[in-house]
């Protein structure tokens, strides 16, 4: 591992521009490899400047991810189709030969969390240090001799843009940890697991894990839950820059607040269904079985129960039906699957606005003017777990600037992000 400063000269002179372009400029187009160096160079200055380091350094990223298939599915142990993205979490990172680890994030407080403490800090819940702590006692767990380290770190991934900032901060986190302290033993799957249990034990959040998968395994995948403590993960090998489809995420710039009910209602209605069969999940009862029940079902659960129990059993096949289209080079039928699935989730999951808020609808309002500038091409859909915030849309290359320029008249200037389904997972970037 390089010192601070040989790796700064390092990513001056250009010896890191293969992993770099790699990871930000697959396309070999010079103007994103020097914005990724830049922006390299500025994060090993700052953590030089901010931690004044004795040990040697190395970069990391995490990476966002994108739901792409399979809207509310992971929970009732069905399937998804996942992928990381190109805006990440990047970090300089060095041992500090402490039991302390130290954080600092571009734009918010500097966190420190001593390791000697390995239990749930309450004042810590929904923040960063409970992931930090979460990950580095699960590694411990497992055996490992987890020590302190410095790290400051810079994202692109946008607070609430649907990318799952904390998936990704989580991974970055793993990676570090895994590096530093275990040799590179912890793979992938392991990492998303980790961060997982980090989330949903220390931050306080009971996450599934498609968004710690997706953003640890990296690229396409395509995830099973029917075993959720060992998911089967395959990799997707599409080539998405080669569809002639642009990947637009649209913040709606709708307030996720107050909506823990609406979120929380999904699961328990669906676990209700499930429930009338005596069982816990949608994906333990067959779909012939609910079927001839709907009727008994609309007295004892109610419709709108009924129609997200429709949704899922419909979305849950078009999971596997869009990766296997992929996996053909149909892109065209892929499409029309993602299409399906936005209109499913409009009409039978009902996660597209709050009717605590009918007032508030930016998600059905931007899709219904990001159809209107689609035109019928291209594809177009809620994006995560909706009722507030972002939209996906596959936009064919020749309308893309029409339809950027469309949904930020409408959303705002910069809320439309043009994104791609990178290879790489979280990963070490350079030491």
């Amino acid at each position: 591992m390089r010192s601070c400063e040989t790796l700064l000269q390092d990513l001056q002179n250009g010896e890191c521009d293969g992993a770099l372009s790699a990871l930000y400029a697959p396309d070999g187009d010079p103007a994103k490899l020097d914005a990724a160096r830049e922006r390299a160079v500025r994060i090993a200055e700052l953590y030089q400047t901010y931690f004044s380091p004795r040990q040697g350094a190395a970069l990391f990223s995490g990476p966002g991810r994108t739901e792409i298939g399979g809207n509310h599915t992971d929970h009732q142990h069905g399937h998804v189709l996942c992928g990381s993205v190109d805006m990440d979490m990047l970090a300089c990172a060095g041992p500090n030969d402490t039991d302390t680890i130290r954080v600092f994030s571009e734009g918010y407080p500097a966190l420190a969390v001593d390791l000697n403490d390995p239990n749930p800090v309450e004042s810590e819940r929904n923040t960063s240090a409970a992931l930090v702590r979460g990950v580095a006692a699960k590694i411990r767990e497992l055996g490992y001799e987890v020590k302190g380290f410095d790290a400051f770190v810079t994202s692109n991934v946008l607070s609430g843009s649907g990318l799952s900032s904390s998936a990704a901060y989580e991974a970055l986190i793993g990676n570090v940890v895994n590096r530093f302290f275990c040799e590179n033993k912890l793979d992938a799957v392991q990492i998303a697991k980790i961060g997982q249990y980090a989330e949903n034990v220390y931050f306080g959040k009971p996450c599934g894990l498609m968004d710690q998968m997706g953003a640890s395994v990296g690229g396409c995948i395509a995830i099973d839950f029917n075993d959720p403590a060992a998911p089967a993960v395959r990799k997707v090998n599409y080539d998405f820059a080669a569809s002639g489809h642009a990947l637009c995420i649209v913040d709606t710039a709708s307030s996720h607040a107050d909506l823990t009910d609406d979120y929380a209602g999904i699961p328990q209605e669906m676990g209700a269904v499930a429930a009338h069969f005596g069982k816990r999940f949608l994906r333990d009862v067959p779909e012939a079985d609910f079927r001839a029940a709907v009727p008994a079902l609309r007295e004892k659960c109610g419709d709108r129960a009924v129609l997200r129990a429709m949704h899922f059993y419909a979305d849950d096949r078009r999971a596997v039906q869009e990766a296997d289209a992929l996996d053909a080079g149909d892109f065209s039928r892929f499409l029309s699957l993602v299409n399906a699935s936005g209109i499913s989730s409009e009409l039978a999951l009902q996660n597209a606005w709050s009717p605590s808020n009918p007032a508030q609808q930016a998600i059905p309002l931007t899709l219904a003017v990001g159809r209107e500038l689609l035109g019928g091409a291209g594809a177009i859909r809620v994006h995560g777990g909706g009722f507030a915030g972002t939209i996906q849309a596959f936009v064919p290359m020749e309308k893309l600037d029409a339809f950027r320029t469309g949904i930020e008249a409408l959303c705002g200037a910069g809320r439309c992000h043009v994104t791609r389904i990178r290879p790489q997972g979280g990963c070490l970037v350079a030491e």
